[in-house]
């Protein structure tokens, strides 16, 4: 009981930086729809949306943080993006067996990648696309939390069309050993 005490006390000395409108409600948004989907038997491809979309979040969580410490490297952005997007795999450690199957008869993927990598490229578009508005409004937002909406109004309409179509369909093919 004294260590908890403790650390309580050291938490609330240390000044609190924070963002309310993205770093609360995208990563509960995100996460609790990950956890609850997962559980109700939702598709798996849906659940790769989800989680595609809470890796970009932790990716522009990274970027702030190292503006925050003013550390700049070239291809900064790209690099942590990509580190925060590509931890997916660690998803096939334990979790799920990587079964790649040909989608479209030009991608050889497993269809949770896909989906992760859909779900994460929709986010990203989303933030660009709230960005643009913003700049093209004078720097002010249309209406309040239209910086969450935007890029959870995509993540919701990319899970939609995995939901909905059978967009993972895809054939076998033998590969030789």
């Amino acid at each position: 009981m004294k260590i908890f005490a403790w650390m309580m006390s050291l938490l609330l000395s240390v000044k609190a930086f924070a963002n309310p409108a993205c770093t609360t409600l995208c990563p509960l948004i995100v996460g609790g729809g990950l956890a609850i989907a997962k559980k109700m038997g939702v598709k798996d491809e849906v659940v790769g949306v989800l989680a595609g979309a809470l890796l970009a979040i932790f990716g522009y969580w990274m970027i702030r943080f190292c503006e925050k410490k003013n550390w700049n490297f070239p291809g900064r952005n790209f690099i942590l993006m990509a580190l925060s997007v590509g931890s997916i795999g660690f998803v096939y450690v334990n979790t799920l067996q990587y079964n790649p199957g040909l989608h479209w008869n030009l991608l050889y993927i497993d269809s949770f990648l896909l989906a992760a990598l859909c779900g994460a490229a929709a986010h990203i578009i989303g933030v660009h696309i709230y960005a643009w508005l913003k700049e093209k409004n004078g720097g002010h937002a249309h209406f309040p939390f239209e910086k969450v909406l935007i890029p959870i109004l995509l993540d919701v309409l990319v899970c939609l069309v995995f939901w909905q179509t059978n967009l993972c369909a895809c054939q076998e093919i033998l590969i030789l050993k």
